[in-house]
């Protein structure tokens, strides 16, 4: 039995390949036309974390645009980039809290963590913190710790994490309080505000991180097209966007992540709702409770005055007492000086 191929089979093959090649690049030129002719509002935005994860797992050469543009690297200082923990497409998550953070690895070197947030998590300072130190604690045992890669969390925000003090995009890093002096790169903490794109500095613009930032947020095609067109990582992610935009369980997942932030949004409105009104029924307490003082402060006033009116009135009758005794006194005197004198007359 021949298990060889011959010369026909391979003649065969090449033009199945030929053929499907070009069935794949028409494919691609009529999807890149839809695109082009596409109107109207978008489906889903990018800060839906399923399509942010889909789109940038589906398309490397945007993903890697994406971290160049965050890192400030040029096409050439970058080698690879790889998503450590891939997803099926489409298949549907574990649970409605299932993470869909981009563990990526930059030139076998570096260990990148992207997260989409677009509810107001209270705690995500700390969690961002948890896994940082999660992703750097990564060597096995009898490894050196020299081999420990840097880690660096990028979480992109749709609100402000410190209201005072906004910034479009913030890097945090071990310093020494007192002199700034850096104690190690080894972990870093980023964030871009996705609601304060207007604060992007001038380094943000050259590296067109305020760009992806517009591509996440926008509404419409053409708006997308737009921004597309400054650059051709975006150009990718754009297209990208749009066919996985088509892709009917990519769409299903995305709707449920939209209902799963409704009901988080739904359960942070009743918990504020409720801290409102605990609020406010802790200073109705209050001030009921500084009514009370300032009617026993009032009462407490009343009795003092009445205790002093009291006290005045029993030293006036006092005098008064003292007063009638003098004069009983006095009267007293003169009575028995009467008597004596009626006495000696009598003797006389």
């Amino acid at each position: 039995m021949n298990c060889g191929i011959s010369v026909s089979d391979t003649s065969m093959i090449l033009t199945m390949i030929l053929i499907i090649g070009k069935e794949g690049t028409s494919m691609k030129k009529q999807v890149n036309q839809e695109f082009l002719n596409a109107g109207g509002k978008v489906p889903y935005h990018l800060t839906n974390d399923y399509l942010f994860r889909a789109v940038l797992q589906a398309n490397n050469k945007a993903l890697r645009g994406l971290i160049c543009s965050l890192l400030h690297l040029a096409e050439a200082e970058v080698c690879s980039v790889e998503i450590a923990n891939p997803i099926v497409l489409g298949e549907s998550v574990r649970d409605k809290e299932f993470r869909l953070d981009i563990n990526v690895v930059l030139n076998n070197n570096t260990l990148i963590n992207l997260e989409m947030q677009i509810a107001n998590s209270l705690n995500w300072r700390k969690r961002s913190i948890m896994y940082l130190c999660r992703s750097y604690d990564q060597l096995n045992h009898g490894q050196d710790y020299m081999e420990a890669k840097p880690v660096i969390h990028i979480g992109f925000l749709d609100y402000t994490l410190f209201e005072r003090t906004p910034e479009f995009y913030a890097e945090y890093k071990l310093i020494n309080v007192k002199n700034n002096q850096k104690y190690s790169d080894s972990l870093t903490l980023r964030v871009v505000d996705l609601s304060h794109i207007e604060l992007a500095t001038e380094e943000d613009k050259r590296y067109h991180i305020h760009e992806w930032a517009m591509l996440f947020k926008a509404d419409t095609w053409e708006e997308i097209r737009m921004i597309a067109s400054k650059d051709k990582y975006l150009e990718e992610a754009a297209q990208t966007m749009f066919r996985m935009s088509a892709d009917e369980l990519v769409r299903k997942r995305c709707r449920d992540r939209e209902e799963y932030y409704q009901d988080l949004r739904s359960y942070e409105r009743a918990i504020e709702e409720s801290e409102r009104k605990r609020e406010q029924d802790r200073r109705e307490h209050e001030e009921d409770l500084r009514s009370y003082e300032r009617a026993m402060e009032e009462s407490e006033r009343k009795r003092e005055q009445d205790r002093r009116e009291h006290e005045e009135n029993l030293r006036s009758y006092e005098r008064a007492i003292e007063e009638y005794e003098a004069i009983l006194r006095e009267q007293t005197e003169q009575i028995q000086q009467l008597r004596a004198e009626i006495e000696r007359l009598k003797k006389q």
